[in-house]
């Protein structure tokens, strides 16, 4: 039987199958999720935060402090306007409106799912359409994996009290792997796999949490939040791309998604502070349909990108043909 490959073939089917899983073992049958011993260990709800911490130290491994120039501009403009792009709009919603956000989306959903981007697509987009420093910037994307971001952006609006702790301790498991990964390139070889293998053993646990009722409430408002997501975050992304970074626009473009990880998001914010708790379970299927949503429209904008400004091979072949001949060397 070809499970994985049909998995994979799903939009975010390592993450969104697992925990649909997740969600009918809690609806039909709960009683299997309290069992106890090394069952719950791994299946219930409980279960997440250790495989999360587990997957962040993981990709901390490949962050390479040693890649510098061109890699780390281009990676920081974009992780920067990927940042504002989610945050400056779930907050200003937070503020105006409350936590509770618009149509049934909430701050808390709207942060969670459009300051992070899928890391695996970005690879893959970047890989067909850039050049090196595209695959590259990467590492310096990979910050926006897991809720560090999220929290600091509630933390520091005031709309969420999140103690610097719990800041700080979220991003520890990410440090340490990049301490390790650049002292030892073994270390990060050995770990790159992870990050991909974790994904469906945090997704179950998390859709333990989640009732079926919630699931189907939260899936029009997840898929307006995925569409969201890829349109306004694409929009901040590729103008910084293209007028900061001075590129194509298809980096930016191939950053417009929501990753896996943010459906984990909103419940390990709320587990800094209780002000987020009424907003988990919305926030999280809410998520869990934006992440299929953008996976399937982020291509589609990339190649528009491409289209219309070209790709990395050939703006580079371009800007090279521009350049004035250096000067002949008086002898």
């Amino acid at each position: 039987m070809k499970i994985l490959a049909t998995v994979k073939k799903i939009p975010g089917g390592l993450m969104v199958v697992p925990l649909l899983l997740g969600v009918m073992t809690n609806t039909f049958f709960p009683g299997f999720l309290q069992f106890g011993g090394l069952t719950s260990a791994l299946f219930a709800p409980a279960a997440a935060s250790t495989i999360i911490a587990v997957c962040m130290f993981a990709i901390g491994t490949s962050i390479n402090l040693r890649q510098a120039g061109t890699m780390i501009k281009r990676g920081t403009v974009l992780l920067l306007a990927k940042f504002f792009a989610g945050a400056a709009v779930g907050l200003l919603i937070g503020r105006f409106f409350g936590l509770g956000g618009i149509m049934g989306i909430s701050a808390l959903a709207i942060v969670s799912s459009v300051t992070n981007s899928n890391g695996g697509l970005h690879m893959s987009l970047a890989g067909t359409f850039g050049d090196a420093e595209d695959v590259g910037a990467q590492a310096l994307l990979s910050i926006n994996d897991g809720p560090f971001l999220t929290m600091l952006a509630f933390g520091v609006s005031g709309l969420a009290a999140i103690p610097v702790k719990s800041l700080v301790a979220s991003v520890i498991p990410i440090l340490f792997g990049m301490i390790l990964g650049n002292l030892d390139p073994d270390i990060a070889d050995f770990c790159r796999p992870a990050g991909s293998v974790l994904i469906p053993f945090f997704a179950f646990p998390l859709g333990a949490a989640i009732s079926i009722q919630n699931l189907v409430t939260g899936g029009i408002r997840g898929i307006l939040l995925g569409l969201f997501c890829v349109l306004w975050s694409g929009l901040v992304c590729i103008l910084a791309d293209r007028y900061i970074n001075k590129r194509p626009g298809y980096a930016g473009a191939a950053i417009a998604s929501a990753a896996g990880n943010c459906v984990a998001t909103p419940a390990l914010v709320a587990a800094a502070t209780d002000t987020m708790l009424p907003y988990v379970e919305s926030a999280t299927v809410q998520c869990a349909a934006a992440v299929i949503v953008t996976t399937i429209c982020v291509p589609i904008l990339t190649s528009w990108a491409v289209k219309k400004w070209g790709d990395g091979p050939t703006f580079n072949a371009k800007r090279s043909v521009g350049k004035p001949a250096e000067a002949p060397v008086s002898k």
